[in-house]
């Protein structure tokens, strides 16, 4: 299906659409918002004529909420226009600490915690008028807390059922930890969505001149919870992967609950001479996938390139540039599906993949009922645009 198309117009949309981006997710939201006005507007409004289209074509789709704070910090959700009978797709990036707010006289950066309770307060004063309310999450609240390894709370199993049974019918969030916290909400719908095509078109964008086969290319998974997701990459692309597997010390538990780790296996092929794509869910202070990198450049690996769907960065950006300096990786693909400082923005080792038009053709083909099977699956769009890019090398 070509983007920016819907299958079958006269499915009559499920509501009137209304996508409303907390102040965490307003840039993103605002490119979502754009992508759906221009294709409402071009399509042919002859089939759009009745009451189920009421509202379809507009200048814009987002629909303002607020969240006040009182001085003891405490906070209440509003909105500044109704919602009934609407379509609701609720935006939010439980990552972005750029925000603050004021306690006491001291300025506190807003937490995930404090993201989600957002969250709650927008779902709760949209006081159960809307039609369908939709969350799109692409980091999962509390994903790394997914499963019960000692006496622990499982967080994030609570929080997607504490908005279930808020009136949340959709959640969709994108490369969760781990695929099987679907269990959690079986009665309602949890779609955890991968950005591979967004990686591969972004890098091949940069990089003209890359062989795509079993030759020249593997795939790496830096860990073994990520190997699904590197198996995936290079099945679809016709090429090998290997896997670095992290021996822990379990002896040792640090305060943030993490085990010291001991050594690296690699599994996989020889890598000598290849170009290596190192794939993960998220980059958190970035030694995971920097000491891969170096650990593959000791294997006389080729060109790096490192793509992670959430970078946090939660340790600065010193550690890469350094790494950058000394040649262990080549490109760094990040998507803007979390907060980006202006500095990542800047480094020329950077490509940022947007996801906003992904996002929008998700929500307009929810909004009409129609089947999303297609989207999730990006195969038949990898393959287009590898015959595409190949052809160009060709003339080249």
């Amino acid at each position: 299906m070509r983007q920016g198309s819907i299958k079958d117009l006269s499915t009559l949309p499920v509501g009137r659409l209304g996508i409303m981006p907390l102040e965490s997710c307003t840039a993103l939201g605002e490119k979502v918002n754009s992508w759906i006005v221009q294709w409402r507007k071009e399509r042919n409004m002859s089939q759009q004529l009745g009451f189920g289209f009421e509202d379809y074509e507009r200048d814009s789709f987002i629909i303002h909420s607020q969240v006040p704070r009182f001085g003891s910090g405490e906070a209440k959700g509003m909105l500044v226009e109704s919602v009934r009978g609407d379509d609701i797709y609720i935006l939010v990036d439980v990552c972005n600490y750029s925000l603050t707010y004021t306690i006491g006289g001291y300025t506190n950066r807003m937490s995930p915690d404090d993201h989600f309770q957002d969250l709650k307060r927008v779902i709760a004063a949209v006081g159960g008028k809307a039609r369908r309310i939709n969350v799109i999450m692409p980091y999962l609240y509390e994903s790394r807390q997914h499963k019960r390894t000692d006496r622990e709370s499982l967080d994030c199993a609570m929080a997607l059922q504490e908005l279930t049974k808020m009136g949340v019918e959709n959640i969709l969030t994108f490369d969760a930890h781990d695929d099987r916290i679907q269990n959690a909400t079986p009665l309602h719908g949890l779609e955890t969505i991968r950005p591979a095509y967004q990686f591969i078109k972004g890098l091949l964008n940069h990089e003209k001149d890359l062989d795509i086969d079993n030759e020249h290319l593997m795939v790496i998974s830096p860990d073994e919870n990520g190997m699904s997701r590197a198996i995936y990459l290079a099945n679809v692309l016709g090429v090998d992967m290997g896997m670095f597997y992290k021996r822990r010390d379990y002896s040792v538990q640090y305060e943030d609950g993490q085990h010291p780790l001991v050594a690296y296996e690699f599994l996989g092929a020889d890598v000598a001479g290849k170009n290596m794509i190192i794939i993960d869910d998220m980059i958190s202070s970035g030694n995971s996938v920097l000491e891969t990198a170096a650990l593959l450049k000791d294997k006389q690996a080729g060109k790096i390139f490192i793509c992670s769907t959430f970078g946090l960065f939660t340790n600065g950006l010193e550690k890469f540039d350094l790494a950058y300096k000394q040649g262990l990786f080549d490109r760094l693909l990040t998507t803007n599906l979390v907060y980006q400082t202006p500095e990542l923005l800047e480094k020329p080792y950077y490509i940022n993949c947007d996801m906003s038009k992904y996002i929008a053709l998700l929500i307009d083909s929810l909004n009409h009922d129609i089947s999303i099977s297609s989207l999730l699956n990006p195969v038949d769009r990898i393959n287009t645009y590898l015959e595409k890019y190949n052809d160009q090398k060709t003339r080249r």
